[in-house]
């Protein structure tokens, strides 16, 4: 079988980030305001009023400390409270390609690639700007790229399930270099009114350089030693909108157009599944789980990664075992593993095995196993 390695990986980190303390500060204002204006019905009992949130909260339910936007001005404005992101005409590289290229640039460089080497990409995120035509397609041509392109969508298992994809294609040959690219602008898409989940989501864009390991010519790959994907219908995470919503014009801009989800349900039936996908990934590969130097976990909340890493490593563990960037970067939806997997794999020695694993909306799981060259 055709031996898979990733050789390089790539992220872009938007230049603005917004603290705990300066979120909870334009949502309380938000509040007051809402609850002021709707005074009346409040004490009428008609209405409910709304509670503030606080950093200590934030803290405490997500371990999230701060995120990156790509606008903090219109975030943090209590009239406003999504980011501003101005339309491009059509001729125009559009947002989500240009911060796709930007992290592939790095992820090349990095793997000793060029542009012409590659004959694949896969965009693969939770949100697309668009459509059609597809961002990938975009992104070949901004980057000067030969072969072929595609989006797709599996919510924060995007990344991995891009992955499989890559590894599938180098192995039938239709492909001898792929990128996957995750451009997650999930500021978007979340209610920052919504004192639930208005802290969760950060924007970055991650890439990973997937190639057959005999045309490698970089040291510190990553060798691909499996791939696992399960997926489990559950209404536990959704997000409704979509090109039909112009046809019943009742729900046009109706809450359930934005991330939403139960908090609780999530967490006490993704956590159990997870974890058996790594040690069943694991046990069908021969690698026991002593063997497991590093769980590079989806970020999207400190408790379930701490929960789940202890579940599969069954002892005492620390960051090292598992890395944690959500503090920084929040949940970045697919992108959030890779960040990890991008920043805190390189002191893993010539032989050491970790695993990349994302989960989230579907539900989804993607566990990839890796060896260090």
């Amino acid at each position: 079988m055709q031996r898979v390695v990733i050789s390089g990986t790539g992220l872009f980190t938007p230049s603005e980030s917004i603290s705990n303390d300066e979120l909870v500060a334009a949502f309380n204002a938000y509040v007051q305001q809402y609850n002021l204006t709707h005074a009346q019905a409040i004490a009428e009992g008609s209405l409910k009023p709304l509670a503030e949130s606080s950093s200590e909260f934030i803290n405490k339910a997500s371990g999230i400390k701060s995120r990156y936007v790509m606008n903090k001005s219109g975030v943090i404005d209590p009239s406003r409270m999504f980011p501003h992101i101005p339309e491009r005409a059509d001729d125009e590289l559009g947002i989500q390609a240009e911060i796709a290229v930007i992290s592939a640039r790095e992820a090349l460089a990095q793997a000793g690639k060029t542009p012409a080497d590659v004959d694949a990409i896969i965009v693969a995120c939770s949100n697309m700007q668009r459509a059609y035509p597809a961002v990938a397609i975009e992104v070949q041509q901004a980057l000067g790229c030969g072969g072929f392109a595609y989006d797709m969508n599996v919510a924060c298992s995007s990344a991995t399930f891009g992955l499989q994809n890559a590894v599938d294609a180098i192995r039938s040959g239709s492909a001898r270099c792929v990128l996957v690219i995750s451009p997650e602008i999930t500021s978007a898409h979340l209610e920052f009114r919504d004192r639930d989940c208005h802290f969760i989501f950060g924007d970055v864009a991650t890439t990973l350089v997937v190639e057959a390991a005999e045309t490698c010519t970089v040291d510190g790959a990553f060798e691909v030693l499996g791939t696992r994907l399960v997926t489990q219908f559950s209404n536990a995470i959704r997000n409704n909108f979509g090109f039909l919503n112009r046809c019943d014009e009742s729900g046009v801009g109706a809450r359930d157009k934005l991330f939403r989800q139960e908090g609780r349900k999530v967490f006490k039936e993704v956590c159990p599944m997870v974890a058996e996908q790594i040690l069943a990934h694991s046990a069908a590969l021969g690698i026991a789980v002593s063997d497991l130097k590093r769980l590079w976990l989806h970020q999207a909340n400190l408790s379930m990664n701490e929960l789940i890493a202890k579940r599969v490593l069954g002892r005492e563990f620390d960051r090292d075992d598992a890395p944690v960037i959500l503090d920084e970067y929040a949940n970045t939806s697919s992108a959030g593993s890779i960040i990890a997997f991008h920043k805190h794999r390189r002191d893993l020695a010539a032989g050491e095995i970790g695993v990349i694993c994302s989960f989230g909306a579907g539900y989804s799981i993607g566990s990839v196993v890796v060896r260090r060259c």
